[in-house]
């Protein structure tokens, strides 16, 4: 969960993880004797990640048929990024899972919040598809002083010069001074940042806290989720898949 960890984590989350059993019966197998890492008996204490083989009895944890989506903090200055030599800061770094996810939709290096993860390659896809009108929702804080007509214009749409397009409308409201909550259904690259500067503002501050019906919530920077079957099944909805196929 937080950076400098291995990839590997204790076996009892593993199969816990896996959706095998709770901690407390996968302790239980443990100290029978019954779970296996790469041939070896496992221990208490014993860890396992993605390319360990691990048997519970005779049969395999099969971690590639689970579909797994978490919820994850971003921390401002983790670039969301596969692989990188010259990036400080990754995901990979932060997120320690004995399945491998990948983010559906990005947060740029400057921003915090939300990101979800997964290994369901149909459901990123979905997600990302800017047709669906999915929402996103930002907690923005900015260098100027917000006002009634700013809000206006940037609820009807900008004009991107750079890009060529003008975004799609939006929802916000003032909660401050100098700050705003908005609502996006599109994701433009730098979006809030580049509609801000079309009317002189710069933004100073900028935390995802909703996709779609998923919220950041008391998560703290660095720290990831599973979603909760509820959670996962209204996704899957919103996104028109099947969640079990």
């Amino acid at each position: 969960m937080y950076p400098n960890q291995s990839d590997k984590i204790r076996i009892n989350k593993y199969l816990s993880a896996n959706g095998i059993c709770s901690r407390r019966e996968a302790d239980r197998l443990i100290e029978q004797g019954r779970v296996t890492i790469n041939g070896i008996t496992a221990v208490m204490g014993d860890k396992a990640g993605a390319g360990d083989t691990v048997l519970v009895g005779k049969k395999q944890v099969a971690t590639e048929n689970r579909r797994v989506v978490l919820a994850f903090y971003k921390p401002k200055g983790v670039i969301c990024t596969e692989k990188d030599p010259h990036a400080d800061k990754i995901v990979k770094d932060w997120v320690h899972y004995p399945v491998r996810v990948t983010y559906a939709g990005r947060l740029d290096k400057d921003s915090e919040g939300l990101l979800l993860l997964s290994n369901d390659g149909d459901l990123i896809q979905a997600m990302m598809k800017g047709r669906n009108n999915h929402e996103k929702e930002y907690i923005v804080k900015t260098d100027r002083e917000i006002t009634d007509d700013f809000l206006s214009k940037m609820e009807k749409g900008v004009y991107l010069k750079e890009l060529s397009l003008t975004t799609k409308p939006c929802r916000m409201e003032k909660t401050g001074k100098y700050t705003f909550h908005i609502i996006l259904t599109q994701g433009v690259n730098r979006q809030i940042r580049r509609m801000c500067v079309a009317f002189g503002y710069r933004v100073n501050a900028l935390k995802r806290i909703r996709v779609m019906n998923i919220e950041l919530g008391d998560l703290r920077e660095g720290q990831f989720r599973e979603l909760t079957e509820e959670e996962q099944s209204l996704l899957y909805r919103q996104c028109g898949i099947e969640e079990h196929r």
